[in-house]
C-alpha cells in the first residue's frame, strides 16, 4: 500500500505543474518525474488523471479557504476592514511569482465543458467564497446579497490580474470598488 508522503509529493507536484502549465498540458509522466515517484506508485494513489485533478482542486480549495480566513482574521478587527482585507489578501496572492490566475477559473476554462467534476469543484469553491463574503457583510450589518457584488469584484480581479499581469492594480481597483459597494449598501440600510 502506498504511503501518504508519496501521495503528498504527487499532489504538490501536480498542483505546481497544473498552475504553471495548465491541466491539459501536463501528463502523468511529468507529474511522476516532478514528484520523484514511480508511475506505478502514482497510479496506486490516483488511478486516473481526472482523479488527480479532482484531488488537487479539492486540496487547493481547503488551502485557499484557510489561508484567506487566517489572513482576514489576523489583519482586521473592524467588520468593514475585514471585508476589505479579502482584497488585501488577493493583492498579496497576485504579487507571488507563482501567480498564474485562479486555478478554479482556469480549470473551468480548460475542462469545464468536458468535466462535470471540475465544474462541480470550482462551483463549490466559488460559492464558498461568496458565502464567506456574505458572512463578512452580515457582520457589517449588511444584507447577504452584497456578497454577490463583492464576489464578482474578487473574481474579476483574479482574471484581470492574470490576463493583464497587473496584480497590484487589479487588487487595488477591486478594493476601491468594494469600498464603494459597502458604502452604498450602508447608506441603503
Amino acid at each position: 500500500m502506498p504511503d501518504g508522503s508519496d501521495r503528498d509529493q504527487v499532489l504538490a507536484a501536480a498542483d505546481r505543474l497544473f498552475n504553471e502549465r495548465g491541466i491539459q498540458a501536463v501528463g502523468m509522466d511529468a507529474i511522476r518525474d516532478a514528484a520523484g515517484v514511480s508511475l506505478k506508485r502514482l497510479y496506486q494513489h490516483f488511478p486516473s488523471k481526472s482523479e488527480l485533478v479532482s484531488a488537487v482542486l479539492e486540496q487547493r480549495d481547503g488551502d485557499v479557504r484557510r489561508a484567506m480566513a487566517a489572513f482576514v482574521e489576523g489583519r482586521a478587527d473592524d467588520p468593514t476592514d475585514r471585508v476589505l482585507a479579502v482584497f488585501d489578501y488577493l493583492a498579496e496572492w497576485f504579487a507571488q511569482p507563482s501567480f498564474r490566475g485562479c486555478m478554479f477559473i482556469n480549470s473551468v476554462g480548460e475542462l469545464g465543458g468536458t468535466s462535470d467534476e471540475v465544474q462541480r469543484i470550482a462551483r463549490c469553491h466559488k460559492l464558498a467564497l461568496r458565502d464567506y463574503l456574505a458572512e463578512l457583510a452580515e457582520a457589517c450589518g449588511l444584507a447577504r446579497d452584497v456578497a454577490d457584488q463583492l464576489a464578482i469584484l474578487a473574481n474579476g480581479a483574479m482574471v484581470a490580474a492574470a490576463i493583464y499581469d497587473s496584480g497590484a492594480e487589479a487588487a487595488d481597483s477591486a478594493r476601491s470598488a468594494a469600498t464603494a459597494v459597502l458604502a452604498a449598501a450602508q447608506r441603503a440600510d
